[in-house]
């Protein structure tokens, strides 16, 4: 019997130490599903995180080029100096770290510190650092025979011309990425995809045999090339940069040039702007020192500092909506034209003023401009006349033309931040009294923005069209291949052909005679419409916004150019008209004749060949330009100081209509030297053109006859002497070939052999 019990628990004892047995075999087996099935990509990655070390290889961000394939971007290798502590050798890690330190413009405990985590063997000491430096570590890690000190190939941006179109191009951050602008918005296209290195290491972590190495070769970022030329941006900051000094803008100068065919924007600027290479640096000297006034580090500080930050990078072009004044006139009067609501025989009366329900808005000029009829009140910008053309119109016409016009929506540029401007609903414009129909025919009381005005204004005179203006004209694969290239894009007609030919029949008459007669340019049709607006925030004050539209050539309409000065220390006696064309005259000066439009003298411009050079010494650069305008001279500026230093040629010398005399603001470039060209035997008008564009004027001694070929017998000062710019060389006609067309007449009458 007590055998039988003794067997009966062996039983027992076996069939429970075989569920054991079974039960952890399942288990084991489940372990194993779960670490090779269930959790195995886990496993995987966490051994191949320590079998192998990856080392980041950096792609090259594209290059950003202008029209004509000018860098104003572009990456460049750079290295990250990178330690590994596990295989430093800790007991000279102090005197390293004081070498490495000088080299690297690091502290030697930033180093020591990093040095200090054994068990890693990557920690970066010095970013980004040049060819030069890399090299200078790795001269001093051979000499010293320092182990552990390593370099991971990386990319720095580099913008060739500095602050040369900054708020348009942005810039990019600490990691190479777009930050800001152009290359916040393409980002994509220009980076590229980082690569690695992957090595295996061996029980100790140290990297195993250089067979083990696996390379994924980084691929660079495509490029761009922009519709931005260079020369066209730098004629547009030169001026904006003087205007904002000789009138004191409180709150930046905006411009732009554009392409009124296609709506290619040629140049696009904010001034104050910064250095898109060390972008954090605050260049508007009050910012400075308002911060000065603060506690470094303090909340207060950081925010300040964070907003002026903000303020010196935002493109004002496409972001800041203003009142755009009398300049909206144009699309008033395009409107009206369109919906033959008023014809250019229409005539009008201002008194001075007109009364508007309970309102009494005020006409510019004190006392009115009387009995005027279309195209006097256009020239005279009259603000009468243009509330009852609005009236004429009705709102539900003029709303309509206004958002065709584009207006209250984005134009879509290809570029971040832009603002959609703002309108008065239908339901406002149709208001009974019509007070803010009045105000908007006028351009006060609604905001739009610099591109939107633009961009309209170049479908008032394009024939009609309103274009989608863009920035990026083509992109490129690393090899410099096109990917793709953008088309001009029509996004609707706003007006009929018939209308903008009279649209720029208007326009011409305000330069020529009317309130824009500040910005003509002898030998150049121009065409414009200026602004004064008042800005009616809360809280603003009595300030104004200037601006002014420049149209050129009025026969067949290329470009436009559109300033916008946001308040100017002037008082009240500020005007678009008295302080913007100028403006906008003088980047048209230098503008058209880079794109290759010659100066067409009407005959009694000719007639009166020569004037005498006004004394424009000591007064404001662009009041300087406009008072030899109006004389019939052209000019250029040299320098960015507030006033007139020296002017060559001096005061009441006798000049050629459409000479060029040169505006000194600043002493240092008046030491300028200009070699003579040696031009005797050349054709006179091959002769006047090397002479004017070395920065020389031109005086003609002889008769031009037509049919006759005439050649410079004789040049005075003699070629090669040396003069400043603006200084006149003389030269005497004879009728005679070109030394050219004397040789090829020679070469014609060589007998055959």
């Amino acid at each position: 019997m007590q055998k039988s019990a003794s067997a009966s628990m062996r039983r027992r004892m076996g069939v429970i130490l075989a569920l054991f047995m079974v039960g952890g075999f399942c288990l084991l087996i489940w372990q194993l599903f779960k670490i090779q099935i269930i959790d195995g990509e886990w496993y995987q990655a966490q051994a191949f995180r320590q079998q192998t070390r990856s080392q980041n290889l950096g792609a090259k961000r594209g290059t950003i080029y202008d029209r004509n394939n000018n860098e104003l971007a572009r990456s460049a290798s750079v290295w990250n100096v990178c330690i590994s502590p596990a295989e430093i050798n800790q007991e000279t890690i102090g005197q390293v770290a004081k070498d490495l330190g000088e080299i690297l413009n690091v502290t030697p405990e930033s180093i020591i510190e990093q040095a200090k985590d054994i068990k890693s063997f990557y920690k970066v000491i010095g970013r980004r650092v040049e060819r030069a430096t890399m090299e200078a570590v790795t001269q001093y890690i051979t000499e010293n025979k320092v182990s552990g000190v390593n370099f991971e190939q990386d990319a720095k941006r580099y913008y060739t011309y500095g602050s040369l179109a900054s708020s348009l191009l942005g810039f990019t951050n600490y990691d190479g990425n777009g930050a800001y602008g152009l290359e916040a918005y393409y980002d994509k296209t220009l980076s590229g995809t980082p690569g690695m290195v992957v090595s295996t290491k061996n029980a100790r972590g140290a990297d195993m045999h250089f067979k083990y190495q696996q390379m994924y070769e980084a691929q660079d970022g495509n490029s761009v090339v922009l519709t931005i030329d260079e020369a066209i941006q730098h004629f547009l900051e030169k001026n904006l940069e003087t205007a904002v000094i000789e009138h004191s803008i409180q709150n930046r100068a905006a411009g732009i040039v554009l392409n009124v065919k296609t709506g290619e924007i040629l140049a696009m600027a904010t001034k104050p702007d910064f250095d898109p290479n060390d972008p954090y640096t605050l260049q508007d000297p009050a910012a400075v020192e308002q911060l000065a006034k603060m506690v470094v580090g303090s909340q207060e500080y950081k925010d300040a500092q964070r907003q002026f930050q903000y303020d010196q990078w935002r493109n004002k072009a496409i972001s800041d909506p203003y009142e755009p004044g009398s300049v909206f006139k144009i699309v008033t009067a395009a409107t009206a034209l369109e919906n033959k609501k008023v014809t250019i025989n229409d005539h009008f009366y201002c008194s001075g003023s007109i009364k508007i329900a309970s309102e009494t808005i005020h006409c510019w000029q004190a006392g009115g401009h009387g009995d005027v009829n279309f195209i006097e009140g256009m020239q005279k910008s009259c603000n009468p006349v243009f509330i009852t053309i609005g009236q004429r119109t009705g709102a539900r016409l003029f709303y309509d033309s206004m958002q065709s016009f584009g207006f209250g929506e984005q134009t879509g540029v290809d570029l971040p931040g832009e603002a959609p401007g703002i309108l008065h609903g239908f339901d406002t414009l149709n208001k009974e009294g019509g007070v803010e129909l009045a105000s908007t025919s006028f351009g006060q009381t609604f905001k739009v923005t610099t591109i939107q005005l633009a961009s309209a204004a170049a479908a008032a005179v394009n024939g009609g069209n309103l274009m989608q203006p863009y920035i990026v004209k083509q992109v490129l694969d690393p090899d410099g291949n096109v990917i793709s290239t953008t088309q001009p894009t029509v996004r609707r007609q706003v007006i009929s052909e018939e209308t903008s030919a009279t649209m720029r029949m208007l326009v011409e008459a305000v330069v020529n005679g009317g309130s824009g007669r500040f910005s003509a340019i002898p030998g150049y049709q121009i065409g414009g419409k200026t602004g004064t607006s008042e800005k009616l925030d809360p809280g603003a004050g009595d300030v104004h916004i200037l601006s002014f539209v420049g149209i050129a050539p009025m026969d067949d309409p290329e470009i436009a150019v559109l300033v916008m000065l946001d308040e100017p220390n002037l008082g009240g006696n500020a005007y678009g008209s008295t302080i913007a064309a100028p403006v906008v005259g003088a980047i048209l000066q230098e503008t058209l004749p880079y794109l290759g439009f010659e100066p067409q003298y009407t005959a009694e411009q000719l007639e009166e060949r020569e004037v005498n050079v006004p004394n424009v010494m000591y007064k404001k650069p662009h009041d300087a330009q406009a008072e030899l305008t109006v004389a019939g001279l052209n000019t250029r500026i040299i320098g960015n100081g507030p006033m007139v230093l020296q002017q060559i040629p001096l005061p009441n010398q006798k000049m050629p209509k459409g000479s060029q005399v040169i505006l000194y603001t600043e002493e240092a470039n008046m030491e300028q030297e200009i070699t003579v060209p040696d031009v005797v035997g050349m054709l006179s008008a091959e002769a006047n053109k090397l002479v004017v564009n070395s920065g020389l004027n031109v005086q003609i001694r002889g008769v031009i006859k037509d049919g006759v070929s005439t050649v410079v017998g004789e040049q005075w000062p003699l070629p090669g002497t040396v003069q400043h710019p603006g200084d006149v060389v003389i030269l005497t006609l004879v009728e005679g070939a070109s030394a050219e067309e004397r040789a090829a007449d020679a070469q014609a009458n060589i007998p055959m052999p």
